[in-house]
């Protein structure tokens, strides 16, 4: 008589095997980048919050940081906010409308699409953002993160 296999291992094994693909897309399927204006080639992750907190006002050569996001909805917004911030992306639109309700500051510039997100980092000095791969190219930079 066949045995079959415990169902329980295989399930297990299932799920590893899945955690490990995910792992791999969640690594490669964007990055940071910047106008090529942006003299930094890495930051902190805190300081990536920040910047997208919208604190810092300049970058270090006193070019001043202007931020694109994707909208909250977008598959890409919530990766980025979760992997990269650490946030949800309705805690930064919280912080983001406070900023701008209290008058001490200004939301990022929403863009509907990588296309639009890639043209406006590109015109843009100062720019910064976050784009699939398949979208980067020698004219922009790509932001390290430490």
């Amino acid at each position: 008589m066949m045995r079959t296999p415990n169902t329980k291992h295989l399930y297990i094994l299932l799920t590893m095997l899945l955690f490990v693909i995910t792992d791999i897309k969640a690594e490669s399927h964007y990055q940071i980048v910047t106008h090529p204006s942006v003299n930094e080639d890495s930051i902190s992750k805190n300081y990536l919050r920040a910047i997208f907190s919208m604190r810092p006002r300049a970058w270090s050569n006193d070019l001043i940081i202007k931020v694109f996001v994707l909208p909250d909805d977008n598959p890409l917004h919530h990766s980025f906010a979760k992997e990269q911030l650490g946030l949800f992306p309705y805690q930064l639109r919280q912080s983001w409308d406070r900023l701008v309700f209290s008058g001490t500051g200004q939301a990022p510039t929403t863009v509907s699409s990588n296309e639009e997100m890639r043209l406006r980092i590109m015109n843009t000095p100062g720019a910064i953002g976050y784009l699939e791969t398949a979208y980067i190219d020698d004219e922009i930079n790509i932001l390290q993160i430490k």
